[in-house]
């Protein structure tokens, strides 16, 4: 077998190693609802056509007209975030780029007619292609895949990243609401105080001194109120940004308290295992050290020979001598150019090549030992909030009640001044306060817990290399 039959082998193995891949139709979306689905029980739904639009739509509007709920939330923000749309197109980018890498490298052909000195003409063509495109296709093809499947985890991260954060802008909204109530609720019985002390004032049963105490107590009350308010509109406009609402859509009810604090929490010994198992962030970085490694040993197999390009080309020659007759000649002929490695052998691809492979494995090393600490971490914060909440609820709470009860009876039995009164009520609304950030700190601390189990912090970036040879140009002719 000659060298070029050789070369023609290898061509065509390239070639037939596997075919070129198909759209998927979706835009890659398949593993994507999978995932999220398997792992939070929501629909993850890519708006790809005006039916798919008004169908989330029709959907949206369902879940608004109802008081929305955590799960309602979540759900909301998968099917109307905008900014989620635009990760999972993206993801049909990445679906392109996957069946760009797929195709052979198009072959060129030039036809050309030259006219000579005299009665001399010649026409040809010449039909070039890129052999070394051709015999690493198999190769690019496989790295490319991996690609793909990567970009389709980093697809899921996103969708699961902001979940999470429609669960925390949530609970932060609802616990705003909750607040500004319990804040009004106190300042009207200080109204109500202070108008009864003013009244006694008139009547010179109260001095100054009380009255004074009486109106500031209900001025700061006024001035937390509206602090209370503030926070109620800034809580729920994040809210409002993540599930993608303008216009009519903001009437929506949320609920006037948050869940009550369950019997028990929950028991998990195993959380470092969980995270190792379920975090995406990982996931994503495992997928991108094998591909890098294959990306190392293309590069590897391609360090001198980058460029390699096969012409075939015919000509036909004529020419007409001074009797008038004709005479035509065809000449048949290949070409082979090929990059002579003198300057670039290389060195640097490889090089560089390795280290990102390296550097893939280091940040994996370092995620993999942080989500260990995170997850340790985010379940002793769920635990400690949970115990945090429960102590106000059973101990705390009710001795304030008692206190407060107790107080009221002996100011009844004119045993007090309304000092006492006073320093009472703050104290009690101070420890219902705290109760209430007690149970706002435990919910998002499941959040929190959640995230470090299947999320993790921010998508690490893709380190995968472009693999394709320097696109070095050599003329071609016969």
């Amino acid at each position: 077998m000659t060298a070029l039959s050789k070369v023609a082998t290898t061509v065509l193995v390239g070639l037939l190693a596997g075919g070129c891949a198909q759209f998927t139709g979706n835009g890659g979306m398949d593993p994507v609802t999978d995932g999220v689905r398997r792992e939070i029980g929501k629909d993850a739904v890519r708006l790809s056509d005006p039916e798919a639009a008004r169908r989330a739509r029709e959907r949206v509007q369902a879940l608004l007209s109802e008081p929305l709920t955590e799960d309602s939330a979540v759900q909301i923000t998968l099917l109307n975030n905008r900014g989620l749309q635009a990760a999972y197109n993206d993801l049909g980018i990445s679906e392109a780029d996957y069946v760009q890498a797929t195709l052979p490298a198009n072959p060129t052909i030039t036809v050309s007619r030259v006219f000579g000195t005299g009665n001399f003409a010649e026409v040809g063509f010449q039909l070039v292609g890129n052999l070394l495109a051709y015999a690493t296709l198999p190769r690019r093809r496989e790295i490319a895949k991996r690609e793909f499947e990567e970009d389709r985890y980093r697809a899921v991260a996103t969708t699961l990243s902001l979940s999470v954060d429609a669960r925390r802008a949530y609970v932060r909204a609802v616990a705003a609401g909750q607040l500004l109530t319990l804040l009004e609720q106190a300042r009207q019985t200080a109204d109500a105080s202070a108008n009864m002390m003013k009244q006694l004032g008139e009547t010179g049963a109260a001095n100054k001194l009380d009255q004074a105490r009486v109106t500031t107590f209900y001025a700061e009350l006024s001035a937390q109120v509206a602090q209370a308010r503030l926070a109620v509109k800034r809580e729920r406009e994040a809210l409002n940004r993540l599930l993608g609402l303008w216009g009519s859509d903001l009437d929506y009810k949320l609920p006037a308290r948050l869940p009550a604090l369950p019997a028990a929490a929950d028991n998990q010994s195993d959380v470092e295992v969980e995270a190792m198992r379920r975090r995406v962030d990982l996931i994503i970085l495992r997928y991108e050290i094998v591909t890098l490694a294959k990306s190392v040993g293309f590069v590897e197999a391609t360090r001198y020979l980058s460029f390699l390009e096969l012409g075939l080309g015919f000509r036909n020659e004529v020419e007409t001598n001074e009797a008038g007759e004709q005479s035509s000649k065809n000449r048949y002929g290949l070409d082979l150019g090929i990059v002579i490695p003198i300057f670039d052998t290389g060195e640097a691809r490889v090089t560089k090549a390795r280290e990102i492979y390296m550097r893939a494995i280091n940040r994996l090393t370092e995620r993999s030992v942080n989500a260990r600490s995170e997850a340790r971490l985010a379940y002793s914060t769920y635990r400690a909030t949970y115990d945090i909440a429960k102590y106000y609820q059973n101990r705390i709470l009710p001795l304030r009640r008692q206190i407060s009860s107790e107080v009221l009876l002996r100011y009844n039995g004119m045993l007090v001044d309304v000092f006492e009164v006073l320093v009472e009520e703050r104290d009690r609304i101070a420890a219902n306060v705290a109760a209430l950030n007690a149970l706002r700190d435990f919910n998002l601390a499941i959040a929190d817990l959640q995230a470090a189990l299947i999320v993790g912090g921010t998508v690490p970036p893709s380190g995968v290399i472009n693999t394709t040879p320097p696109p070095d140009t050599l003329p071609l002719g016969l």
